[in-house]
């Protein structure tokens, strides 16, 4: 049977993400199931975290499993990726090992790993959860490399919730269709990864949403691929997708607000000469101001925010914040996905 990875929502319909977060919503009503009883997960943290670890490990343990958490170079040992390289230096052993022996003991295997902020044309490539995907024999799940399939269903579900209670008749589903989405880049002291942003700009596209793309400059565009799969999905989906460098112009009549910092990538390993241009646009900090602008628009952050940087106090402290709702989501949408690969390591599909 093929394996059945987790590493991007673009390599799952909207079916199998529709069943996921209805699961997840079955979660947060109820929030114990023994879905992983005998199965245990294996979370590996190349970063580090908060919201992403102590979602994990609860979820397993809420559904009768167990996991366990390493890091690789502090109590693990470091992890070699590369083919054909003389072992002689710091890392001790091979992925090809570590994944197939780690595939012996758990059922589920979920990794986090950055970018290392050098060159994006290795980066994008995303070779380290490609790597355990390549050589597990379980299910790989992606906590956060360069997208964080995991934020994408923690915040669709805070915004099906939202809209689906104004919006009366109306399924989950529908509750987000023709609403008008912002995704605006902030300022923050240093360059972020684009994580985040290319995965909301996936899962708002998926949902029949009009996505505006909301940037200082053209260099701070998204890598090509997501933008590829913004109008890919747009086209199965229906809404509509555009960049804007005009504030005003995007935030009037928006449904919803969802802010994020991210560097720009023509700098990427550069980050002195992307600086001036990263200080001088200070003012995308979400505002009051700008939220009145907006259709009694709700807004979002993914978490951690720097408060009166990314977001002033008063939007934070805001009946308009859902940021908490989508942090609480995580745990949900999580344990929806790790049962659903446990009862079914292939799904009866397809392999990633």
């Amino acid at each position: 049977m093929a394996i059945r990875h987790f590493l991007s929502t673009q390599d799952w319909s909207r079916t199998e993400l529709d069943a996921l977060l209805a699961r997840a919503a079955q979660f947060k009503r109820n929030k114990l199931g023994d879905d992983l009883k005998g199965k245990s997960i294996a979370l590996l943290f190349f970063n580090p975290s908060m919201r992403t670890r102590t979602s994990f490990e609860l979820g397993a343990f809420q559904l009768g499993g167990h996991a366990v958490v390493l890091q690789p170079g502090k109590d693990a040992w470091p992890i070699e990726f590369e083919l054909g390289t003389v072992m002689d230096g710091e890392t001790e052993e091979h992925i090809a090992e570590v994944a197939r022996v780690l595939s012996r003991y758990v059922d589920l295997i979920a990794v986090r790993a950055f970018p290392k902020f050098k060159d994006w044309a290795v980066d994008r490539q995303d070779h380290v959860i490609h790597s355990f995907a390549k050589y597990a024999a379980v299910p790989v799940i992606n906590m956060e490399t360069i997208t964080h399939p995991m934020q994408e269903l923690a915040h669709i579900l805070a915004l099906q919730q939202h809209f689906g209670t104004t919006v009366p008749g109306s399924s989950p589903a529908q509750a987000l269709r023709g609403k008008k989405y912002v995704l605006t880049w902030t300022y923050h002291p240093k360059p972020l990864n684009t994580a985040v942003a290319n995965s909301a700009l996936q899962i708002a596209t998926r949902y029949g949403m009009d996505v505006t793309l909301l940037c200082p400059t053209p260099e701070y565009a998204l890598d090509r691929r997501y933008l590829d799969f913004a109008k890919q999905n747009v086209a199965e989906n229906g809404g509509s997708f555009a960049i804007s460098h005009d504030v005003d112009a995007a935030y009037r009549g928006a449904d919803i607000v969802y802010a994020k910092s991210w560097g720009a990538l023509p700098y990427f390993g550069n980050w002195e000469a992307e600086r001036p241009i990263r200080e001088a646009h200070k003012h995308f900090m979400v505002d009051e101001r700008k939220m009145a602008l907006t259709n009694n628009g709700v807004f979002s952050h993914c978490l951690p925010l720097r408060r009166n940087v990314k977001a002033t106090d008063a939007v934070m402290d805001s009946p308009a914040c859902i940021a908490i709702d989508e942090a609480e989501n995580r745990l949900h949408v999580q344990k929806a996905v790790m049962a659903a690969l446990a009862r079914d390591p292939g799904l009866g599909t397809r392999d990633s």
